[in-house]
């Protein structure tokens, strides 16, 4: 059987790695980065899920990334997680039409539950 792949971008290293960990224990083959560069490599990752933090480092917004993915045929059914310590982040994932959100910082079994709920 096929492992699912989930791309998981962080802007902190530590949290990356915590949930690269814990989603290749669940059985996800991951492709961590603490940049949108996996975002330009979609079509050849062919991600079953994407988790997206909502501040990313010298790059656009997680929301703008999931917005711009949603509104494209070829992305807009890829399932996206949005994460953020943001206390309105139920509205902005609504606004940029993710699929769920984890709001940060999150209990490790409800990242997983999320992420295998939508993938």
């Amino acid at each position: 059987m096929t492992k699912k792949k989930a791309i998981v971008i962080q802007d902190n290293e530590d949290i990356l790695n915590i949930m690269d960990e814990v989603l290749v224990d669940e059985g996800f083959d991951v492709i961590p980065s603490l940049t949108t560069e996996p975002i330009e490599e979609l079509a050849d990752i062919d991600p079953d899920i994407l988790i997206v933090d909502d501040h990313i480092k010298g790059s656009k917004k997680g929301s703008e990334v999931i917005k711009e993915l949603k509104a494209d045929p070829d992305t807009e059914e890829l399932p996206s997680v949005l994460t953020s310590t943001a206390n309105d982040i139920a509205k902005v994932a609504a606004d940029c039409k993710a699929d769920d959100f984890i709001q940060k910082p999150f209990d490790l079994d409800h990242m997983v539950d999320v992420v295998k709920k939508n993938s």
